[in-house]
């Protein structure tokens, strides 16, 4: 559930001081959801579009209202706020009678140890910096069944983990004054793509993503998360016009955009998880 190019952006424009506390959390969280939050509700029909702006609105859940000194700290603290988003969303499916069984529960299993491992890290990581767990509700006031239908609860854990490998993505150049830290955030990442990739195939689709496709079965208001991923461009260069080869097979044009992920600002990614936090 994860959810971070978070770090950079909340660091930027001044939003990351006040994690632990939860009256500055429920102030200033919509404030700097603005914009993607506006692309993300154009996305929904009319009766869910005035829904889930009423519940951001409630939640107004804040993650700082000013940037501190150390923005390492900072985005170790974000980052366990989206990793507690996670871990719960997993756990509570995992104990939800019925709603994962044979071999998806394994699965499902070991991708929520792995969410569970990574708060016990970033806590021990933050001590006694570390923020509160926040409260969720995952059905967004009963717009989705979550933990009543199995395919809406897969098609919720694949936009919570394709926004979290793209939000991870951004925040590598953001760390590199401590080695340390980069090199435990791409080590989350890498595990967070395959968690990406394994839930999508669960739900029947590839691994990886073509152009801004969410694919089949997911609410249109989940498109937020793969704006984006159309583009072509790469360090300046027009990928399409690397065309197959001989001998080789040609996949088509959605080839091109599958082969490099996009990171997501922190804006859009912030409008995604703040749907699913009350306070």
């Amino acid at each position: 559930m994860n959810i971070l190019k978070f770090i950079e952006s909340f660091t930027n424009e001044g939003m990351l001081s006040s994690l632990n506390d939860k009256s500055n959390r429920r102030d200033s969280f919509g404030q700097f959801g603005k914009i993607g939050a506006n692309a993300a509700m154009a996305a929904l029909p009319l009766g869910l579009a005035t829904l889930f702006t009423q519940r951001a609105k409630a939640a107004n859940t804040a993650y700082a209202t000013a940037a501190t000194a150390d923005s390492v700290t900072d985005a170790l603290k974000l980052a366990l706020v989206l990793e507690y988003l996670e871990d719960e969303f997993y756990a509570t499916a995992l104990s939800t009678n019925g709603l994962v069984t044979g071999s998806d529960r394994t699965i499902i299993a070991q991708i929520s140890q792995h969410e569970n491992a990574h708060v016990a890290f970033l806590k021990n990581a933050l001590g006694a910096a570390a923020p509160a767990k926040p409260t969720f509700d995952f059905t967004v006031g009963g717009a989705f069944d979550t933990f009543g239908d199995y395919q809406t609860f897969l098609a919720l854990a694949q936009a919570f983990e394709d926004t979290g490998v793209r939000a991870y993505k951004g925040q590598a150049g953001n760390l590199l004054s401590n080695g340390d830290v980069l090199t435990a955030a791409l080590q989350i990442h890498s595990v967070e793509a395959r968690h990406a990739s394994q839930i999508r195939r669960l739900r029947g689709l590839k691994g990886w993503i073509t152009g801004n496709t969410r694919g089949a079965g997911m609410p249109e208001q989940t498109q937020a998360v793969y704006d984006g991923e159309q583009n072509t461009n790469q360090a300046g260069i027009d990928i399409t016009r690397y065309t197959a080869t001989s001998g080789n097979p040609a996949f088509g044009s959605g080839s091109y955009t599958e082969s490099f992920d996009e990171p997501i600002t922190g804006q859009v990614a912030n409008s995604i998880a703040g749907l699913f936090i009350v306070s």
